[in-house]
């Protein structure tokens, strides 16, 4: 090992004891991946044959990468004495370990590795992962002999689907290089920084250059990528228009007579199902708070979702849903009446109709959310969330009540196979809830307007 040169982060990466697991996560640029294959390369040297190491991406395309890594730093340390076999993706070191390239995307793929044994489990770019489940599944893997330590290390960059269970996790439970008890694991983690800046192997300027021309427009992703700072990051989608002071309001006693008043719907069982009321001002003073004509305040929010996993829902059938949805609204006095996910129309071939069908069935009457324009419905949401605060133009408000938008929509990443999109991997359900609220249409349909 003592001729390799490594960077100041490899260097106090591999410094880390082994019990230690590690989220090595800072901006991009910092070396992480390489940093990754020489943990992988150390414990091959340190445990021979049974040494079993395990890589993760989401994606085979993925893996390439770390390939040409693994190809250069194992042939300069092993020259052709570690054999690489392509088709399984699986290296073979001189002392009888190995090093497995794997592909994991979705539980379907956990099959592959389901029954099977690994010392050391390492996985790039976790923030591509919108929730952590698969990941939380695999440690499942990890066995090994007593005087071998099996450990987790995982790295990832901000600003991606996985960004807030990432920095709720990992980021802001101890300063860097500091250790801390992570209560999912049970285990004893280490938040490891790096940044570009830090990596004097390669050309920084020109990399930076590369990073500004690839997010022109995001100016907290482009900072959250070179510095690696994961609260810089409050979302790369509505960070430039979502602000708390501005949008935030406390929560109301009542709604005024007067405000237009309607519900708005995600639909979800696996995925979290989410329902705000939201009020339109006629142009009045509510509760001291003055909230120009066409302003629309997000009143309150009905989130059926895991407290530990923002991406997944309680299995809530529509039955139980719209039950749920009635009581929510008793408080409020309101109708239970507005526009839902555009899926709720079709007809589930059950006998029962449509989902917008059972839900009438138990008096929650909803009208298509005709969601199909979403960029649309993005530039209004995000039009009106910058003119909050404004004393002659509508504005998006949200009170503190609504804890689910609060905890995921500040931290939604963009699409960036298109950039005008919200990631639709991520726990953006309160959001699409809002934006069918805001592109309401015919809001006060009778119940006539509905196929019972």
């Amino acid at each position: 090992m003592n001729q390799l040169q490594l960077n100041e982060f490899q260097t106090n990466l591999l410094a880390l004891p082994e019990e230690l697991d590690v989220f090595a996560g800072g901006g991009r640029g910092g070396g992480k991946s390489y940093g990754l294959a020489l943990l992988a390369l150390r414990h091959c040297e340190q445990y021979g044959q049974r040494a079993r190491v395990l890589y993760l991406r989401k994606t085979y395309a993925g893996l390439r990468d770390f390939e040409l890594v693994t190809r250069e730093l194992f042939g300069m340390v092993y020259g052709t004495d570690a054999r690489y076999n392509g088709s399984e993706h699986i290296w073979r070191m001189p002392g009888g370990g190995y090093v497995e390239l794997g592909q994991l995307e979705s539980h379907g793929d956990y099959a592959k590795y389901q029954g099977r044994s690994f010392t050391l489990l390492l996985v790039d770019e976790a923030g591509q992962y919108s929730d952590p489940s698969l990941l939380d599944i695999m440690r499942s893997n990890l066995r090994g002999a007593k005087d071998i330590p099996i450990r987790v290390v995982i790295a990832a960059n901000p600003g991606g689907p996985g960004h807030h269970w990432i920095a709720k996790r990992y980021v802001f439970r101890a300063g860097p290089w500091k250790a801390f008890h992570e209560e999912r694991s049970k285990r004893t983690w280490v938040y490891a920084p790096s940044t570009y800046d830090g990596n004097q192997f390669i050309d920084r300027d020109q990399y930076r250059d590369q990073l500004e021309s690839a997010c022109p427009t995001d100016p907290e992703l482009l900072r959250a990528w070179l510095t690696g700072d994961w609260a810089v990051n409050r979302g790369a989608y509505f960070a430039a228009v979502l602000d708390e002071s501005r949008n935030a309001v406390d929560p109301w006693a009542a709604v005024a007579t007067g405000w237009t008043t309607w519900i708005a719907h995600d639909f979800g069982s696996a995925a979290p199902s989410v329902t705000y009321l939201m009020a339109q001002s006629p142009g009045e003073t509510h509760e001291g708070v003055f909230y120009p004509r066409d302003s629309i305040v997000l009143v309150d929010e009905l989130a059926a979702v895991r407290p530990d996993n923002l991406n997944m829902g309680l299995q809530w059938t529509a039955s139980t849903t719209a039950e749920a949805i009635v009581e929510f609204l008793k408080p409020w006095k309101v109708k239970a009446r507005g526009v839902a996910d555009d899926a709720c129309f079709a007809d589930t071939g059950h006998g029962s109709g449509s989902i917008a069908q059972e839900f009438s069935r138990k008096g929650v009457y909803f009208l298509p959310a005709k969601k199909a324009d979403r960029i649309t419905g993005w530039t209004l949401m995000r039009r009106m969330l910058a003119d909050a605060g404004k004393p002659d133009v509508p504005g998006l408000y949200v009170s503190r009540r609504c804890a689910y938008f609060w905890d995921t929509v500040p931290n939604l990443a963009r699409d960036m196979k298109r950039i005008e999109d919200v990631d639709s991997s991520g726990p953006d359900h309160g959001a699409d809830a809002c934006r069918y609220g805001i592109l309401r249409r015919n809001h006060q349909a009778t119940v006539s307007s509905f196929k019972m």
